[in-house]
């Protein structure tokens, strides 16, 4: 079957690794420990020994985002599009030990961490994930947006809370998860990138009235104000403005809007958004995998710069074609 939609769904996954691998070497660095290391990140860089995540690992090498949204994405198409939140919970305690066994200090978020301790205790899942507020949700949650139609509206939010339950079952949690499974999705459809951001808006505040209440800045609300802080804005002044007004840390009301900042700012051009989240300090790598999921989704994957493409793939072993196209099955089906 030629469906035009195989490269856009293509695209929202390497945009994806894209993102997280431009972001890893700066993850968790100020502004200004990045511009005293690299100047300006410009490419793929390797990770600095000083980094206390990062260290190690080789340029262009992807890190928990790209990793636990493969797990979400092998889940669904292996189980008819349905996401059992005990087998995520597993599959992620599972992805850790595997880090812990390398070597590697890139291990799981703070919501996740407390959520998958919660199960190790016997806490039922639809408990576990009450309290989780940052972007973890949010950062895996792409293939959801591959493999299913944002409308209606009502059946796609409960794709996404399945993505959500074992660990962000809160409102912020999942409103920052549905807003860029919506983008996402819109944009496999074929939508530009201000519609899918408008798709984004839309969900995430529907996505608001799911899970467990926890106080916080609306999302939806937070979308909105960023793109509008940045919009026709010179890019050093916007970057300042990302920074230090809309935030990047882990915190949902951060790091999701200013992901959707640097779309603002960045246009439908996947390689510059990843380049100036891999430049805003904070959660670089996450502002990135998500904003390059997006932006990858509208442009397809030939929107994507070639020896990028072939970079991930040679440091990471990725070949994501396959599980697009498994995704797109459940699309088709649905």
């Amino acid at each position: 079957m030629n469906d035009p939609r195989t490269d856009r769904a293509a695209g929202a996954l390497y945009g994806l690794a894209l993102g997280d691998a431009l972001g890893m070497p700066t993850q968790i660095m100020s502004r200004a420990a990045i511009a005293a290391r690299f100047g300006r990140v410009t490419g793929f860089e390797a990770g600095p020994p000083d980094n206390p995540v990062a260290a190690g690992l080789p340029a262009g090498s992807v890190t928990d985002d790209t990793d636990q949204a493969l797990i979400v994405g092998r889940l669904l198409a292996g189980s008819g599009g349905h996401i059992d939140p005990s087998r995520l919970a597993a599959e992620l305690l599972e992805w850790e030990a595997g880090m812990r066994a390398k070597g590697s200090l890139d291990l799981l978020g703070p919501s996740t961490k407390a959520a998958l301790d919660a199960v190790g205790r016997g806490v039922p899942v639809t408990e576990t994930g009450r309290t989780g507020t940052t972007n973890g949700a949010a950062m895996r949650v792409t293939p959801v947006g591959v493999a299913f139609p944002v409308r209606p509206l009502d059946a796609f939010l409960d794709k996404v809370v399945e993505s959500c339950q074992v660990t962000h079952d809160t409102t912020l949690g999942v409103a920052g998860a549905a807003a860029v499974a919506a983008a996402v999705s819109a944009a496999v459809d074929g939508a530009d990138l201000p519609a899918a951001m408008d798709a984004a808006e839309q969900a995430a505040r529907a996505g608001a009235a799911r899970g467990h209440w926890a106080a916080g800045a609306d999302i939806a609300a937070r979308i909105r104000w960023a793109r509008g802080t940045v919009a026709g804005v010179p890019e050093a002044e916007a970057t300042d403005l990302i920074s230090e007004l809309i935030g990047t840390s882990v915190a949902g009301q951060e790091s999701i809007p200013a992901a959707f900042a640097v779309l603002e700012l960045a246009g439908d051009d996947p390689w510059r958004a990843c380049l100036l989240a891999a430049n805003l300090g904070g959660d670089c790598d996450t502002i990135g995998a998500m904003a390059g999921a997006v932006a990858g989704a509208v442009t397809g994957l030939g929107g994507l710069p070639a020896d990028a493409v072939a970079t991930l793939r040679t440091v990471n072993g990725l070949d994501l074609e396959p599980l697009a196209e498994r995704l797109l099955a459940l699309r088709r089906a649905v």
